[in-house]
């Protein structure tokens, strides 16, 4: 670990730990589900679901990723700042003000255009630019949330036919209202469908297209004649199922697979800020949540709820010390939680403390982690505070 990574940890009370093995791991069996030919775009939305967009990207690049999907334009700005690639290349699936269309095509990052409204606007600043608008049109199947309704697609067309000296359309797209889930299987049937149509039309209209895409992880791996020539991965490279019906479909499906094929990159870790001897009888830390019934050895750990640990898992919380469970006893506050160690021999200020990952051969798993605090993988990840030192192992 260089010294600027160990003085960033050393200055906050926790950090993370994400694994480079890991995530080659992770996008070496994606690519064997995508095939060849197929482009990976990494997903980094959310501080690239919480592993830190300024840590993660560069070491997807070094893992061969070249293309980078975000949400939003500042989030383009923290991947173009972060890569250590010229031909890395940033997509833009959601919020761009108009007033950006123009920094985003001087830059030659392409964007999702769902509005006629936003096309107008490529067009304004493309003749400013003098570089032609990178487009993904977003085409509406079921979803419900944007991109262009069928009956809209034949004035589309014409549009962008008539402004390719603006236009460049780089991609056609659509999203699946929930392919992580069975329950929506006939809705995903219909979509396929539609969309497919769409592609056809496109084609035949307006000619080659370099990008079709429309899986996620969830279709990628549940829904295999979705994957065209690129998939937008999230969830899944980070090493974490859409959802457990995915995992259990692709354990059917492929037997060969005997463990996870998954590998979590994230490593949530701690220490063990001060040791305190508490007699029977008494309350620990704020009002009255927990009352010790024997003699209690108690350690603060310098993590709450202003750095993701939920509030609703006072006294049901439990982190890994020494490679054991330690419960949360008392409330959750703000900075710090205290949790009961009387059956861990020797535990000591500055012992390791995991909040989420492996110690030893225990593990407190995200998923376990999220169901305690009643919430989903994706929130417990994105809610991580974007100041926590992120690091490579």
């Amino acid at each position: 670990m260089e010294q600027t990574e160990t003085l960033k940890r050393d200055l906050h009370p926790s950090y993370i730990e994400l694994s480079k093995a890991a995530l080659k791991n992770n996008l070496d069996f994606l690519r064997r589900k995508a095939g060849k030919g197929v482009t990976i775009s990494s997903v980094i939305k959310g501080n690239a679901y919480g592993h830190g967009i300024d840590t993660f990207l560069p070491m997807a690049e070094e893992c061969g990723i070249s293309h980078f999907s975000v949400f939003s334009a500042d989030e383009a700005v923290k991947a173009l700042q972060a890569s250590q690639n010229p031909d890395t290349h940033v997509m833009i699936m959601g919020m761009i003000a108009d007033e950006a269309v123009e920094w985003a095509i001087g830059r030659d990052i392409s964007f999702y255009v769902f509005e006629f409204g936003r096309m107008e606007k490529a067009i304004e600043a493309a003749k400013k630019t003098k570089k032609r608008a990178k487009l993904h049109i977003l085409v509406e199947t079921g979803m419900h949330r944007t991109g262009f309704e069928r009956k809209e697609l034949d004035r589309v067309i014409a549009y962008l036919k008539e402004n390719r000296e603006y236009l460049k359309v780089e991609g056609i797209c659509t999203h699946f209202a929930g392919a992580e889930s069975v329950a929506n299987y006939v809705r995903i049937q219909n979509q396929k469908q539609r969309f497919a149509e769409a592609v056809k039309r496109f084609k035949s209209e307006i000619g080659p297209i370099p990008r079709i895409h429309a899986a996620s992880s969830a279709a990628l791996l549940a829904y295999p004649d979705t994957i065209y020539n690129m998939v937008r991965i999230g969830i899944a490279q980070y090493g974490f199922w859409p959802s457990r019906e995915v995992y259990m479909l692709l354990k059917r499906k492929d037997r060969r697979e005997g463990r996870d094929p998954l590998v979590r990159l994230m490593c949530w870790k701690s220490s063990v800020m001060s040791l305190k001897e508490v007699e029977e009888g008494e309350f620990i830390g704020y009002g009255n949540f927990h009352l010790t019934n024997r003699r209690e050895r108690i350690a603060t750990v310098p993590v709450g709820y202003k750095h993701g640990y939920p509030r609703n898992l006072t006294n049901t919380g439990f982190v890994l010390i020494r490679g054991e469970r330690a419960k949360v006893s008392g409330l959750v506050n703000m900075n710090m939680i205290t949790v009961d160690v009387t059956d861990i021999p020797n535990v000591q200020k500055g012992d390791e403390v995991v909040i989420i990952g492996k110690q030893g051969s225990q593990e407190i798993s995200l998923a376990s982690f999220g169901e305690l605090a009643n919430n989903l993988n994706y929130e417990v990840l994105t809610r991580l505070p974007v100041d926590l030192p992120r690091m490579i192992v």
